[in-house]
């Protein structure tokens, strides 16, 4: 059986780790021409978001959508707000999905992210490109949207894997011997 001290302050280094690991996502995400194919390039935070989710339940899965959000629309140059609170119901819902009907897999979370983006992405080029009315928001949608959603597939997995081996390594007892 652990300490009160010893699980509070493995609780505190498992948020470290998650935060440093955003802080990674973040550079990730906003370094110019990594990855980048044409205008398009794979999103970082928002499969950090919905991992940490995943494993850490809704309420913290939220609270942490919500800062990866904010970090997002902080980097992005953007009005601070959108992202985080959409992040922030997108992490609780998946959250949930997957605490009640879905096997916690690898496949199931890369359908999942894959389709979180898309419907990120779809949301800010709804209300930022075609609502507006600009000439070319159908290019947009064709050369940035959907690239960007299946760029971000495969940059999912790695992320998976750190946030679960995070939760994993500090994983509370509770007494069980």
């Amino acid at each position: 059986m652990e300490s009160r001290r010893k699980r509070k302050s493995s609780q505190i280094f498992k948020w470290v780790c998650y935060t440093l690991l955003m802080l990674l996502c973040t550079v990730l995400q906003t370094m110019p021409g990594l990855f980048q194919l044409g205008a398009a390039k794979p999103l970082y935070l928002l499969p950090l978001a919905l991992a940490v989710s995943v494993f850490e339940g809704e309420f913290a899965g939220a609270i942490f959508g919500a800062v990866c959000g904010l970090m997002w629309d902080y980097t992005a140059g953007r009005t601070v707000g959108m992202l985080a609170l959409e992040l922030m119901i997108l992490s609780f819902a998946v959250s949930a999905v997957v605490q009640l009907y879905l096997k916690d897999t690898a496949q199931n979370f890369l359908l999942i992210a894959a389709g979180c983006a898309v419907l990120v992405l779809v949301c800010d080029w709804l209300f930022f490109y075609y609502m507006p009315g600009y000439s070319g928001a159908w290019n947009r949608f064709l050369w940035f949207v959907l690239p960007s959603a299946v760029l971000s597939i495969p940059v999912s997995l790695p992320i998976y894997w750190a946030a679960r081996k995070i939760s994993i390594e500090f994983k509370i007892d509770n007494g069980v011997v």
